[in-house]
C-alpha cells in the first residue's frame, strides 16, 4: 500500500477501497541518481522497450459480475445501492470501460448526492470531453462535501490547465504540492505548469523541490532527468530493470512515457512526444491519471501540428 499513500493515481481513497471489495466478494531497489547530461533534443535513444499490455484482473472481472448479482436481486437501501452503483464505476473505470463506468457513478448520485468521490471521478470524464464548466462544478462539489479532498486540487487543476486557466491552474497545483512535498509527482505537475508561464521559474522551482522529494520513489529519476542530471536513455534503464514483476513494470513504463512525451512536447518534438504518448497508452494502464490524459495529450499536439502546418503554408503562399 506505500505506493498507494505517496503516488496519486487518479483516486487514491477508492483504489483502496476497491481492493477491500475484492476482498470481501472472492474471500480473498532504486537506482541512485547519476549526473551525466542528458541526450540534447532530438537525439534518438536505443528503442525503447514496449510494455506487454496489462491483462484486465480475473479478480476485477469475477467482483463486477458478483456486484451485478447483488444490483440486481438484493434489498438494498439506497445509500447501499449507491455505494455498490459506485464500486463498480470504479471497476469500469479501472479497465477502461469509461462510459460505463460514468453511468454507475451517476446513478451513485441520484441515490446519494453527498459522495465526494462519485462528483471526482465526474469532474475527471467531464474534462476528458472538453465540458470544463460541467468539471468544474463537479469538483466544487467534491470539495465542498470534502474540503480536505486533495486529489480535487489535482484533477480541476489539469482541468483549467487544457482550459488555458493558467493561473488558477497554477494555483491549484500549488496547493496540491504543498499538501506532500515529498512526493516527485506533485513537483512534476508544478512544472509542467510552470514551464508554459517561465522556463526557468520552473526549472529553479524544481531544483528547490528535489531536495525534499522522497528518494526511495522512482519518480524521483523523472525530475532528475528534468533538471537534466541523467539521460533519457538512463531514465529509460532505470524504469525498466527495477521493476519487481510485469505488473509494475507496466504502471513504471505507462509513467515514464507520459512525462517524457511531455518533455519531447516542450522541445518542439512532436513526432517522438506522439511516439511515447503511444506507448503510454499500450500498456492499458487505465487508472492512471498519465494513461488518463495520454489520448487526449496526443490529439491537441497532432490537433497543434495540423494548424502550424497550415499557418505556415499560408504564409509561403502570402510570399
Amino acid at each position: 500500500m506505500q505506493k498507494l499513500q505517496t503516488k496519486f493515481k487518479t483516486l487514491r481513497q477508492s483504489r483502496l477501497a476497491l481492493a477491500g471489495l475484492l476482498s470481501l466478494l472472492l474471500g480473498s531497489g532504486i537506482a541512485g541518481c547519476v549526473t551525466t547530461a542528458p541526450a540534447p533534443a532530438g537525439v534518438l535513444v536505443e528503442q525503447p522497450l514496449t510494455p506487454e499490455p496489462m491483462q484486465v484482473p480475473y479478480r476485477t472481472e469475477i467482483a463486477i459480475a458478483r456486484l451485478n448479482e447483488i444490483l440486481q436481486s438484493a434489498d438494498l437501501t439506497e445509500p447501499q445501492r449507491a455505494r455498490l452503483f459506485y464500486d463498480r464505476g470504479v471497476m469500469y473505470d479501472s479497465v477502461g470501460l469509461s462510459a460505463l463506468a460514468r453511468f454507475d457513478f451517476m446513478r451513485a448520485l441520484r441515490l446519494k448526492p453527498d459522495m465526494a468521490d462519485a462528483y471526482n471521478f465526474i469532474g475527471i470524464h467531464h474534462t476528458l470531453n472538453g465540458d470544463y464548466d460541467s468539471a468544474y462544478e463537479a469538483f466544487d462539489s467534491a470539495l465542498e462535501l470534502d474540503p480536505d479532498y486533495q486529489y480535487v486540487y489535482l484533477n480541476r487543476a489539469i482541468a483549467l490547465q487544457y482550459d488555458e486557466k493558467f493561473e488558477l491552474a497554477l494555483r491549484d497545483f500549488k496547493q496540491f504540492q504543498n499538501i506532500q512535498p515529498s512526493d516527485p509527482y506533485r513537483a512534476l505537475w508544478l512544472y509542467l505548469a510552470q514551464v508554459q508561464q517561465s522556463k526557468e521559474t520552473a526549472a529553479t522551482t524544481l531544483a528547490a523541490q528535489f531536495k525534499q522529494l522522497d528518494q526511495k520513489q522512482w519518480a524521483t529519476q523523472i525530475a532528475a532527468f528534468y533538471l537534466g542530471t541523467i539521460s533519457e536513455q538512463q531514465l529509460l534503464n532505470i524504469a525498466s530493470s527495477n521493476a519487481l514483476e510485469p505488473k509494475q513494470l507496466a504502471e513504471q513504463l505507462c509513467e515514464v512515457y507520459f512525462y517524457l512525451a511531455k518533455w519531447h512536447a516542450l522541445q518542439q518534438n512532436p513526432t517522438q512526444a506522439i511516439e511515447y504518448y503511444k506507448k503510454s497508452l499500450a500498456t492499458n494502464v487505465y487508472e492512471f491519471v498519465e494513461h488518463r490524459y495520454a489520448r487526449l495529450e496526443m490529439a491537441r499536439l497532432r490537433h497543434q501540428v495540423v494548424a502550424e502546418g497550415a499557418a505556415a503554408e499560408d504564409a509561403e503562399h502570402v510570399h
